[in-house]
Formats: C-alpha cells, sequence, structure tokens
C-alpha cells in the first residue's frame, strides 16, 4: 500500500478518520491515472510556512498550502505543507468549517500533485470545481 503520512509539528489540531482520508487520496490519484509513490503531508506555522514560500519561491507572502513533486519519472513523491493557522483564518473568510477548509487545502495539494494548475482564472475555476466536487464525495454531500 502506497505511504501516505501526516505530521504535525508545532500544531495541537487532530484530523479524524485518517484511514478513510487516506483511502480517499488514493483513489483520487487512482481516478487520476497518476502513480502514486509516497505523499507526506506536514501541517505547520504560518511562519515555517512563510519561510518555505521565501527559501524555495522566492515568494514573500503568506500562503495555506506549498507542494512540492519530488518524483521523477511519472512517478508521485511529494510533500504537502499547510499552515493550519491560515486554513483557520480562510475557514473564517469563507465561512465555512476549519474541517472543510482543511480537507479542500489537503484535496487542492493532490489536484496539483496530479497536473492541475490554478495560476489563471479558468484553471483557478477548474481546480476549485474539483476541490468542490471532492468535498461532495469525501462528506457524501447530497
Amino acid at each position: 500500500m502506497v505511504p501516505i503520512h501526516f505530521f504535525f509539528p508545532y500544531q495541537k489540531f487532530s484530523l479524524t478518520q485518517r484511514t478513510k482520508l487516506k483511502s480517499f487520496i488514493r483513489e483520487i490519484f487512482k481516478k487520476e491515472k497518476k502513480s502514486l509513490v509516497k505523499l507526506q503531508y506536514i501541517f505547520c506555522t504560518d511562519a515555517y510556512l512563510l519561510e518555505i514560500n521565501r527559501q524555495y519561491l522566492q515568494h514573500d507572502y503568506y500562503t495555506d498550502i506549498i507542494t512540492f513533486e519530488l518524483g521523477a519519472a511519472g512517478k508521485i513523491d511529494g510533500e504537502i505543507y499547510i499552515s493550519a493557522e491560515r486554513v483557520k483564518e480562510n475557514a473564517r473568510l469563507m465561512q465555512t468549517s476549519f474541517k472543510e477548509e482543511l480537507h479542500r487545502v489537503i484535496f487542492h495539494g493532490v489536484l496539483h500533485l496530479c497536473g492541475y494548475k490554478d495560476k489563471l482564472k479558468n484553471e483557478n475555476l477548474e481546480m476549485r470545481t474539483k476541490e468542490d466536487r471532492l468535498l461532495q464525495l469525501y462528506f457524501d454531500k447530497k
């Protein structure tokens, strides 16, 4: 079974139903016909993610997620860094729950690893539509 790990340095929240979530993530890659080798989620602080953003992407601003593809030749080995603080703030601004926004960001990283982009308006719209569909499927919303 493809390893998916969740790490929580400096964070104090729980991610429930991890087995279900891992299985769902594996299914996304399978449906997208992508070969997942390994995936790690690191839930961190705004300050930690800002430093990664500065160091590796030369961006000097806060973000909720940074996704790194470390694999080669079509084998996905990913690291996804998520700022729990930013997710919490975004949930407040979007008037949704922390749980839903956290899962949106988790799926957002998977979609990036599957090749989806979000820089252009049409790319962003496609990404948001896919996130909404994944949230609907994951939480069995009618």
